[in-house]
């Protein structure tokens, strides 16, 4: 498992000083992209490689609020595969709270827009669902 931390600012808090919700998604977009170049998949390469993974699917849970200056720890791991498609759960926690749970779907598209078995070209993927 992967855990990303990220320091919430000033501006991703509400009137009333929390979090705003729709902030937890782009927590999870940032600590999936530092996930998977720490397996060695990143974004850029699979781009440079003309293949693009868009966010097909989205859920999450709140569990608890966070505030400005608050450090959530975000674990990242494969939550499932299938031959097109990729499941990434993601946990955050501040402190002794968990805050949030969530998951994104993805798949792999070549540049015409056709669906590729993404775990052939990156068996890193496969790997790191075991």
């Amino acid at each position: 498992m992967f855990v990303y931390r990220h320091k919430v600012n000033y501006y991703e808090t509400d009137r009333m000083g929390v979090t705003h919700h729709s902030n937890y998604i782009r927590f999870m977009e940032e600590a999936r992209v530092a996930y998977l170049d720490a397996i060695g998949a990143s974004y850029a390469q699979i781009e440079a490689d003309g293949i693009i993974s868009p966010v097909i699917e989205v859920e999450g849970r709140y569990k608890h609020t966070t505030t400005f200056d608050d450090v959530i720890e975000i674990s990242v791991y494969i939550k499932s595969t299938t031959t097109f498609k990729l499941k990434i759960g993601y946990t955050m926690r501040c402190g002794e709270n968990e805050v949030f749970e969530g998951w994104s779907l993805h798949c792999f598209l070549d540049k015409e827009g056709h669906p590729i078995p993404f775990g052939e070209r990156y068996p890193q993927f496969l790997a790191a669902a075991r």
